[in-house]
């Protein structure tokens, strides 16, 4: 399963993702891709929507059974601790008026 988490996703983008994925609030998409097709997919998007912030959970043989990436500016990453991904909103290095930026 991959599940992402988009903002201010562009109308062509979201379009080619709702083949694959279901959209059950704005900018969440979830769905069932293979391994090509989820690769492809993300490709695609890093490559016609340059800067779009993404989160994306997707299943991966760990023991907590997902793995997260990130794309373009989100306010939440995921980070992996001691081998378990966790969401940091805040992290070392980020001034602050970042942090403002990500409370809002």
């Amino acid at each position: 399963m991959t599940v992402i988490v988009a903002q201010d996703t562009p109308d062509a983008i979201r379009g080619m993702l709702k083949r694959w994925f279901i959209e059950p609030r704005p900018n969440v998409f979830v769905g069932t891709l293979n391994r090509r097709t989820h690769a492809k997919t993300l490709e695609y998007i890093k490559r016609n929507a340059e800067g779009l912030g993404l989160l994306i959970v997707s299943s991966y043989p760990n023991c907590q059974g997902y793995v997260i990436e990130t794309t373009g500016e989100v306010n939440r990453r995921g980070v992996e601790v001691s081998g378990l991904w966790l969401v940091a909103e805040k992290w070392a290095g980020q001034t602050a008026g970042e942090e403002d930026e990500a409370a809002e």
